[in-house]
């Protein structure tokens, strides 16, 4: 039987259009749990999911929101808009309601279950999402809460299961910046625990690479099993830890992945356990990357029980998650992808992703920076990481609410040191510039992918939809 852990009768969630906190609005409302939220008037990924619920999603961040009908049991927030100072957190506070950052409350959710966490600077969301969809296809009717708006298009992010396990992702930001610098993934306490790479992605939170390691550490001394990505160099300071697997196309691997290929949309690949044949497995998402993540998620099924055969026929099933290379769709034979990349690696694994499914095809890489820390810190990997594009569109910098400095960089200065090592590099400030770049740059049999965490994913429904219309 599963455990279960009391959770509150009505819930406001602060921060609500988040994709995690949205994942978790689904997860609370169908275990019974009426959730109201706020949030800023910004479009997001999120917000079919939540009209679909029937969620009330105030505008702005009022106490008035969460007082007399409308007062909640417990609020949960995000670290973003002011974290627990922001003034509906501070309200609830005061009138004796509890408040719990996000990470926090997650971990008060999956208390008592068989949790299976998926950590990593990138790919987790991918990963996370196979995990569910294979579980799913096993009939083990898993909970889960991922970070994306929705999984293969048809499942949403957030799932009350009836079984023990429980998938979720395992974030090494921190809980709350300015309040509380537990990274959120040290609130689980995994049983299997999923490691797909270690990278210094959050120079705002972490001083140096060693310190990510650190907490990555910290989290593995709470699991049972770990799954580590053996061709991650950073990530090989968990390999002395106990029960440790690993994966990848290293021959050193424990599962390690051969004869990969690429082919209508599939991506092909053979799979063995230490020297000894399982099976051949196909995936319908693009990439050696998600080839990796894959085999990430088979393990990890595999460790909570299911057979291979199971497996092989689940994976099938998974089609993507919204925002990892989702195509749009076409228009005047253009056609055109999103993506949340928006890190170094996440762009080049992007690219050569795409580049593998277009081979011959012309690549338009349209990318938003986000946030001024990361720009900075990272600037010549980002750079660098443009190579299979063959036309490059950077927007101004996406500042992160939380960033008030610009640290003497913009868009601009990206542009500047990417052309540097990329031969057609534009400059779109904003939405009309990157539009009037398109609208000269785009041709029938193009492939337009467009990059980032900011509000790009507006950018990118509107200039395909207008390229339909004025092409």
């Amino acid at each position: 039987m599963k455990k279960t852990t009391a959770i509150h009768t009505r819930a406001h969630l602060v921060g609500i259009k988040g994709v995690a906190m949205a994942a978790l609005a689904v997860y609370l409302t169908e275990s019974g749990v009426r959730v109201t939220g706020s949030d800023v008037p910004d479009e997001f990924p999120t917000d079919e999911e939540l009209m679909r619920l029937g969620v009330r999603v105030d505008v702005g961040f009022s106490p008035a929101h969460i007082e007399g009908k409308n007062r909640p049991d417990v609020v949960y927030y995000t670290g973003a808009h002011g974290g627990r100072d922001n003034p509906e957190v501070q309200a609830a506070l005061a009138s004796g309601i509890p408040a719990f950052p996000h990470g926090e409350a997650l971990g008060v959710l999956m208390k008592g279950s068989r949790q299976i966490v998926v950590s990593g600077s990138h790919g987790k969301t991918t990963t996370s999402a196979m995990i569910a969809t294979l579980l799913t296809h096993a009939k083990l009717d898993p909970s889960y809460a991922i970070g994306c708006g929705t999984i293969s298009s048809r499942f949403a992010a957030g799932h009350k299961g009836a079984s023990d396990w429980f998938v979720a992702e395992g974030d090494e930001y921190i809980t709350d910046p300015g309040n509380d610098r537990t990274p959120r993934f040290m609130w689980l306490t995994p049983e299997i625990l999923v490691v797909t790479n270690v990278d210094f992605d959050h120079p705002d939170a972490y001083p140096d690479l060693q310190a990510v390691q650190d907490a990555f550490l910290a989290l593995q001394k709470k699991t049972k099993v770990t799954i580590v990505n053996a061709d991650d160099k950073n990530s090989r300071v968990l390999l002395t830890g106990k029960n440790v697997l690993t994966y990848g196309y290293s021959p050193a691997s424990d599962f390690r992945i051969t004869h990969v290929g690429a082919g209508r949309e599939r991506m092909f690949f053979r799979l063995e356990e230490r020297g000894v044949f399982i099976a051949e497995f196909t995936i319908k998402v693009p990439g050696n990357h998600n080839v990796s993540n894959a085999v990430a998620a088979l393990v990890a099924a595999h460790t909570a029980g299911v057979s291979w055969e199971v497996l092989r026929e689940g994976l099938l099933e998974f089609t993507g998650t919204k925002r990892r290379f989702e195509k749009l769709g076409e228009a005047h034979g253009v056609t055109f992808y999103d993506d949340y990349a928006h890190h170094p690696a996440e762009v080049r694994a992007t690219l050569a992703a795409a580049r593998l499914w277009y081979p011959k095809t012309r690549i338009i890489a349209v990318f938003q920076p986000h946030t001024y820390s990361r720009t900075k810190a990272l600037l010549s990997e980002f750079a660098h990481a443009f190579g299979d594009a063959d036309t490059v569109i950077l927007s101004d910098i996406y500042a992160s609410a939380r960033e008030h400095d610009t640290l003497g960089l913009d868009g601009a200065t990206l542009v500047t040191e990417t052309a540097r090592y990329h031969t057609h590099v534009l400059y779109g400030k904003g939405y009309t510039e990157v539009k009037h770049h398109l609208d000269h740059e785009a041709h029938a049999g193009d492939v337009v992918i467009f990059m980032g965490a900011g509000d790009i994913y507006v950018w990118a429904k509107s200039l395909k939809h207008t390229y339909s219309e004025t092409v």
